[in-house]
């Protein structure tokens, strides 16, 4: 886990999470938050991320696989509440080459529209 301030007071996600930016928060928990992504690329569009850094989901599964597994979780509550019925995709992006942007770990929820395979 690499949790030091330096690292909170800069990353995005951590700041979301401790309530110093504000977000569109969907669903909350003691370990995680799912916030409405700023740049939807679906209707149902929800970033699902730990409370504590990590910087990709295999960071986050070798230090936390409970909360590893508590994202997924929690994804399927928010697909469900924006009635989804079932009907939705899960996407993690580790590394700039496919596209992870902001390197605290988190999990995307998408859906609503049809989406083609594969993606990309």
């Amino acid at each position: 886990m690499s949790t030091e301030p330096a690292r909170a007071s800069t990353c995005l996600f951590c700041r979301i999470v401790t309530g110093e930016l504000p977000a569109d928060v969907v669903l909350s928990t003691e370990t995680v938050v799912a916030f409405r992504d700023v740049a939807p690329q679906a209707p149902t569009h929800v970033l699902v991320v730990p409370r504590e850094h990590h910087e990709n989901a295999a960071e986050l599964a070798a230090a936390s696989p409970e909360v590893a597994a508590e994202l997924v979780t929690v994804a399927a509550a928010v697909a469900d509440g924006d009635g989804l019925d079932g009907h939705y995709r899960l996407v993690y992006n580790t590394g700039t080459g496919v596209g992870q942007s902001v390197f605290h770990a988190h999990l995307h929820v998408l859906g609503g529209r049809p989406m083609g395979w594969p993606p990309g």
